[in-house]
């Protein structure tokens, strides 16, 4: 009877006593060594286990992917189209009927978008203004061409933009003024060689909408002649002004004249004792700023 015992406690326990699966064993030796380095073989199996057209498709995806970036990068290598905008508006920064072409070493005026309103074309290396740099942009506003090289100014170049309302051309080789817009508000001609036989003598007569002068630091002999009524701001200073009439400013043959609008004249730095010149000043509610002692 204990033979018989003994003989069905060893059939029924000795299936539990198995040892574990290999794939479970191969898992517990897989952790005593380097994670990094493991995970690196089980990619390179899983590699090796995958069938040799599979491998070969995907290298093929690989070179198919690459050849369509390469064709990618050639289309955006295409030509510029004949827009004359397009060169513009790449070299300078072109908003709204804004455009913006300050300091980059521009020599000539670019080709305009049609539509500009403002060019700002400040501390460049333009020597010279034609006719038709703005034959076709009648639309502009106001210029800015401070800072540049300029000794030339075609005839024409600026009088047949009727809109245009600012101009500077400051800090520039000008050694006269070109014709100007009707319209003007604004002009700024400081810091360049004018001198007074490079204005003429109408030169802001008609400009019946000018409101600031600005033509300090050149080399005018006298104050221009006929300035218009509109005039509020002055800048003569450090000239070589000599000399001023009755006339200047006032109308000698009307003491009752005022020039209500002119709010201020500056003409220090220039060689002339303004107190010799009382009666130059007698329509201004203020004295302008200079010498007078």
């Amino acid at each position: 009877m204990k033979t018989l015992q003994a003989t069905f406690l060893l059939f029924v326990f000795a299936p539990l006593m198995k040892s574990a699966p290999p794939i479970q064993q191969e898992s517990l030796r897989f952790y005593e060594h380097d994670t990094d380095v493991a995970m690196g073989s089980l990619i390179q199996q899983d590699y090796e286990m995958q069938p040799e057209d599979i491998r070969k498709e995907g290298t093929n995806v690989s070179l198919d992917t690459s050849l369509r970036l390469q064709g990618d990068d050639s289309e955006g290598n295409v030509a510029p189209t004949k827009d004359t905008n397009l060169p513009t508006c790449l070299l300078c920064v072109c908003l709204s009927g804004s455009v913006y072409c300050e300091e980059i070493d521009i020599e000539a005026v670019p080709p305009l978008p049609k539509e500009t309103a403002y060019l700002y074309a400040r501390f460049n290396k333009i020597k010279r203004i034609a006719v038709s740099d703005f034959a076709d942009i009648p639309t502009l506003r106001r210029i800015d061409f401070s800072g540049n090289r300029i000794e030339e100014i075609e005839d024409g170049a600026f009088s047949k933009l009727l809109l245009l309302e600012e101009l500077s051309l400051a800090e520039n080789r000008l050694l006269k003024l070109p014709a100007l817009p009707p319209k003007l508000t604004t002009f700024n001609a400081n810091q360049n060689r004018i001198k007074s036989r490079g204005i003429k003598a109408n030169a802001f007569k008609k400009l019946t909408n000018l409101a600031y002068l600005y033509l300090g630091h050149n080399a005018l002999e006298s104050v221009p002649l006929n300035l218009p009524e509109s005039l509020r701001i002055l800048h003569l200073q450090y000239n070589n002004i000599t000399t001023i009439t009755d006339d200047t400013f006032c109308k000698s043959n009307n003491t009752r004249y005022i020039r209500t609008q002119m709010d201020e004249i500056r003409m220090e730095g220039n060689p002339i004792l303004l107190a010799k010149h009382v009666n130059a000043f007698s329509c201004l509610r203020t004295l302008p700023v200079g010498t007078y002692y």
